[in-house]
């Protein structure tokens, strides 16, 4: 079984890689290192973009791909909204690019990471896969554009898919070899850890009056080694020969900025620094997502806490202060 992982050197695909070939799959990985780490892959990289339909090409040719992982995309909220066609041309030409390839190759099974941008804003909680989708910044959008794209190569190629809408991504392989390291970083949980280290004087927390218990934000966080054993799962799952689908990924708990900023003093023995500042706009009180779906599907739940997921990163970020660089 020879797996493509499509942007296998940024911080999700790595793991991917990662775990995938220690579980014995031959993995091929193709990443054009824009914001990828060639020191976070170990095993076969080819350095290319998705948009280069002869690279492209040529690969598939070489490597003879059983099925795609699909991890390449910009992911910054706000830089999206200020080059919305920069995002539209890496996001949805490249998936678009990477479908011809695959459809040429006669490689009809990909798992899809996608995110809970597509829904946009919602009151109710937790968030299911049946809420309605309206996205409210161009990186959503793209990637709404990029599974309606596998929807309609499904209908006329026979592909079949697996998208996986992603919340919040944190923590780090546990031996912590490899973990996040974002040029800049936007995360919350990296963030705080950066203020452990002394490379940030404090933490500035956006809006301490929302409707939550402690006037924070309250989000979904789940260890990037249980969304890689999702992506597994949902490989398996196709594998089968099982219809496409969508699946929410989460935790379905919710924890708001104090809290983790809390849990990451305990972890770290650090009193880490935090400022209060006003919101930020267009960030909702409370996004958590229901994982019914998955876990009854796929039979899939998370195994980590955010108390391991913060031990888990904080690993990462004391042995590799400066990230993956020597």
């Amino acid at each position: 079984m020879k797996v493509l992982i499509a942007g296998g050197a940024g911080y999700i695909g790595s793991h991917c890689v990662k775990i995938m070939s220690e579980q014995g799959y031959d993995v091929v990985t193709v990443d054009n290192l824009s914001t990828g780490h060639q020191g976070a892959v170990k095993g076969k990289l080819y350095v290319g973009d998705i948009r280069d339909e002869a690279f492209l090409d040529d690969l598939f040719k070489k490597e003879k791909i059983d099925a795609v992982i699909h991890f390449c995309a910009k992911s910054l909220v706000g830089e999206s909204m200020e080059k919305p066609l920069e995002y539209f041309d890496n996001n949805v030409y490249g998936t678009l690019v990477l479908l011809k390839a695959m459809a040429k190759a006669n490689v009809k099974k990909i798992v899809f990471s996608s995110s809970a941008a597509v829904y946009g804003e919602h009151k109710e909680m937790p968030i299911t896969e049946e809420y309605s989708t309206n996205p409210t910044s161009t990186y959503g959008e793209s990637k709404l554009m990029m599974e309606k794209m596998m929807k309609w190569a499904e209908i006329a190629h026979g592909f079949n898919y697996v998208s996986l809408r992603y919340f919040n991504v944190a923590g780090a392989y546990p031996d912590g070899s490899i973990g996040e390291d974002h040029r800049p970083e936007t995360h919350l949980i990296p963030i705080i850890l950066q203020a452990a280290l002394g490379k940030r004087d404090y933490v500035k927390v956006y809006g301490t009056d929302y409707p939550t218990p402690d006037g924070t934000c309250i989000r979904d966080y789940i260890h990037v080694v249980d969304l890689i054993d999702a992506h597994i799962k949902a490989l398996r799952y196709l594998l089968k020969g099982n219809k496409s689908e969508i699946f929410n990924l989460g935790s379905q708990d919710g924890y708001s900025v104090l809290e983790i900023i809390k849990v990451a003093r305990e972890v770290t023995k650090i009193d880490i620094k935090q400022v209060n500042s006003e919101r930020r706009p267009g960030d909702p009180a409370k996004l958590v997502a229901s994982s019914e779906k998955i876990g009854r599907i796929l039979c899939w739940k998370p195994k980590f806490g955010i108390k391991e997921i913060i031990r888990d990163a904080w690993l990462f970020h004391k042995t590799h202060p400066n990230g993956y660089e020597k």
